[in-house]
């Protein structure tokens, strides 16, 4: 095996061809495993999320907040989740932690409880009543409830 075939350049050291893309591309997806995209996924869409938020960095980074982006990140976060709890062995809480901000940002944005708090539309106990405000009432979800 030559060195030029180990080398992700084209010939003579320029731009790889579309071909080489190509085929490096097909080897990636005959590698990649379902669980390393969806772990890769809910990270990016937790990254997302607090950009929509306003909570990444500095306002250059983030941006105006978006609460439809952001609600919709925290539906896809609040989907992904228990797929991904068990890839994630004890970092799981990390996430967990990270939906828990993006949804108390959201409630204090949209001056309503985020997409899947607790008080939002629908049914369940308390007749889609909003929790009272203070300690033991902060609306937040919480796992397997």
């Amino acid at each position: 095996m030559s060195t030029q075939d180990e080398n992700p350049q084209g010939p003579e050291g320029g731009q790889p061809t579309q071909e080489e893309l190509m085929a490096a591309y097909e080897e990636q997806m005959r590698n990649i495993r379902v669980e390393e995209v969806l772990v890769q996924s809910l990270a990016s869409f937790i990254e997302l999320g607090g950009r929509r938020a306003g909570l990444a960095g500095g306002p250059e980074q983030a941006g105006a907040p978006d609460l439809d982006q952001l609600g919709l990140a925290i539906e896809v976060i609040r989907a992904l989740q228990p797929l991904a709890a068990p890839l994630l062995g004890p970092n799981a809480s990390q996430v967990e932690q990270a939906l828990s901000q993006l949804q108390v940002a959201y409630a204090q944005q949209a001056g309503r409880p985020a997409p899947g708090q607790a008080g939002g539309a629908g049914g369940g106990a308390g007749g889609g009543q909003q929790p009272p405000s203070g300690a033991g009432g902060s609306g937040l979800w919480v796992p397997g409830q």
